[in-house]
């Protein structure tokens, strides 16, 4: 890991805000992907707009000089929720019996990663949650299997797959207790 500058984290409860970084941020790190409709800015614009409207929406952004370098956001999911829904085979009822919350995105700059500010960012994240535990979804085939053997190495289990659109690859889910690993 190399030394990162010092990083400013923000917390934000509403999409407003944030928005315009996130989208920012966003089309740096998917760049090599922005041209399959999934990963398009539009896509993710659209999808953004749908989870800030979703109960517990937040998100922490990491700043440098007042510049953007990383984000990470997520909302509440209940029972019967369509993240739920669209998981298979289906989730053990100790993680649907109450609600958790599902990392919807993470991302940092090129020149940000390897850094740690990932990890900051995920970490605060979560620190500010109630939920017991925490999903999300990732494609293996992320930086060679890197993003994938990153989170298993943050305490996340494969617990499933799911296609969240057509558009979209099959994702692996992943989970983990909240409180699990902060900070190692």
């Amino acid at each position: 890991m190399t030394s990162a500058p010092v990083t400013e984290l923000r917390t934000f409860t509403a999409l407003d805000a944030a928005r315009a970084d996130l989208i920012d941020v966003y089309a740096e790190v998917r760049a090599p992907l922005l041209h399959l409709p999934n990963y398009a800015v539009t896509a993710f614009g659209e999808r953004l707009d749908r989870h800030g409207s979703e109960p517990g929406f937040m998100a922490v952004l990491a700043y440098a000089a007042g510049y953007p370098v990383g984000y990470a956001y997520a909302n509440t999911i209940e029972r019967g929720d369509r993240y739920w829904q669209r998981t298979v085979p289906a989730p053990a009822e100790e993680y649907t019996e109450g609600p958790a919350v599902a990392l919807k995105e993470i991302g940092v700059r090129p020149a940000w990663r390897g850094t740690g500010t990932a990890r900051r960012i995920h970490d605060a994240l979560l620190a500010a949650r109630q939920e017991p535990y925490v999903t999300l979804m990732v494609n293996e085939a992320a930086g060679d299997g890197k993003v994938h053997a990153l989170y298993r190495s943050w305490g996340y289990a494969n617990m499933g797959h799911s296609q969240p659109s057509a558009a979209s690859p099959v994702l692996t889910v992943m989970i983990r207790a909240r409180d699990q690993g902060a900070g190692e």
